[in-house]
């Protein structure tokens, strides 16, 4: 079995992963990171570039790169009401700054960018193919982890730090016993793609509710992104109806749309999402730090789940690359990456669970709104409300900024708190 030694580990190179990882990189600090597929191509993963994620970018340096990247721009969020026409509900060229806009950007792309920028740093590792199997242990403390190869060829890489940023699946989470409290969630989601034409809406993200069913069609430029909602434990019952039915059910859902569900081939076009929404009460162990989804899976309500992963990177990033390049890091360096990210977090997942609450359970259960809610009539009336649930969707509460080293000219040595201090 090969051994090594780098200075902090990163399992897993989703949007969490590759952003500490660049990050830490140019605080001059060794990270390897560990993704266990061969390649960023997923279809359907989180694929939402939130406004504070847009000026992260920028502060790195990278804005002109994802520039250069296919996507397309969500301006306003429109939801039906009980009469059937649209409310806008959220109008994102209202906020501030120079990103007045959610990008829809596939997340290969985004991350295939991350990789680029990190492979300029001489500290930085990016080992594809490579699964973490387990955790080493001294003295109680986790000091690395074991991997092994898509050809199998096994090993251990021993750091300073290891950091989980494997997903609300977590094998690293579970190796070390944390387990987090699930909350009770009314649905899931199944995403479909169907062909978008020149002269369709653009810049929008529509809702549609049917029944017992809830959809939302999201404009890609080249096509449409559906993601459809029913109650938890239906997905045996849509697969077993076929693809017919399920054509059937987008247009009743989408009427403008009918004449395009034919694109939906089979079951095996409608992509199933369990959604989860939970979170853990402790998200370190000696040597172990978890963020993004290993410490708070997001349900998909906002799409907020990328955008919070990023800024738990950001954050573990300015408060540890001290304690890293120093090769000594404290459960308390850890619980201070945990105690800055804990009230964002539980703000947004108590805004997700009213969202569940009030929208996703009552339309699953076949209980129709009978009258317009009044945040609803209220955003009707007075439109400037709009901006707030722009914010707190697109930039969220408490956003993270990069720290001094990771700006372009920035030195190993610059103080990564000063941002924090200022």
């Amino acid at each position: 079995m090969a051994t090594e030694r780098t200075t902090c580990v990163v399992a897993g190179g989703g949007p969490a992963g590759m952003v500490l990882g660049l990050l830490l990189a140019r605080a001059g600090v060794r990270v390897t990171v560990l993704e266990k597929h061969a390649d960023f191509l997923r279809d359907f993963r989180g694929d939402t570039v939130h406004t504070s994620t847009l000026g992260l970018l920028d502060e790195l340096g990278l804005a002109d790169a994802f520039e250069r990247l296919p996507y397309s721009r969500v301006e306003h969020f429109q939801f039906p009401g009980p009469d059937g026409k649209p409310v806008t509900l959220s109008d994102f060229t209202s906020l501030p700054g120079k990103y007045p806009y959610i990008a829809m950007v596939p997340q290969s792309d985004l991350l295939e960018l991350l990789a680029e920028a990190g492979r300029a740093e001489p500290t930085f590792d990016l080992r594809m193919s490579t699964e973490v199997a387990g955790v080493t242990r001294e003295r109680g403390r986790v000091t690395g982890v074991t991997y092994r190869t898509a050809d199998g060829v096994e090993g251990e890489i021993y750091g300073d730090l290891v950091v989980a940023a494997d997903g609300r699946w977590s094998p690293l989470r579970d190796a070390v016993g944390l387990r987090p409290h699930e909350y009770a969630v009314p649905m899931d989601t199944w995403w479909v793609r169907l062909p978008r034409r020149a002269g369709d809406d653009q810049g929008a993200v529509r809702a549609a509710v049917h029944g017992c069913e809830l959809a939302l069609i999201i404009d890609r430029t080249e096509y449409y992104q559906l993601a459809y909602f029913n109650r938890k434990g239906f997905d045996p019952t849509l697969r077993a109806e076929g693809v017919e039915r399920f054509r059937e059910r987008v247009a009743a859902l989408f009427p403008a749309l009918a004449d395009r569900v034919a694109a939906i081939t089979s079951m095996a076009d409608v992509k199933h999402l369990d959604v989860r929404l939970n979170r853990l009460r402790r998200w370190y162990v000696d040597g172990l730090l978890c963020i993004g989804d290993a410490a708070h899976a997001m349900s998909p309500a906002g799409g907020v789940g990328v955008n919070l992963a990023i800024q738990d990177a950001v954050a573990a990033a300015t408060l540890l690359a001290e304690p890293l390049r120093r090769h000594v890091v404290l459960t308390s360096d850890l619980a201070r990456v945990q105690s800055r990210r804990w009230l964002p977090t539980v703000i947004v997942q108590a805004m997700q669970r009213i969202i569940h609450a009030a929208v996703f359970k009552r339309v699953t259960e076949g209980r129709p709104l009978r009258r317009t809610p009044l945040p609803m009539r209220l955003v009707s009336w007075f439109p400037v409300l709009r901006r707030l649930p722009a914010y707190l969707i697109a930039i969220g509460p408490r956003p993270e900024h990069a720290p001094g080293f990771a700006r372009p000219g920035g030195k190993p040595d610059v103080d990564g708190y000063a941002w924090l201090a200022g």
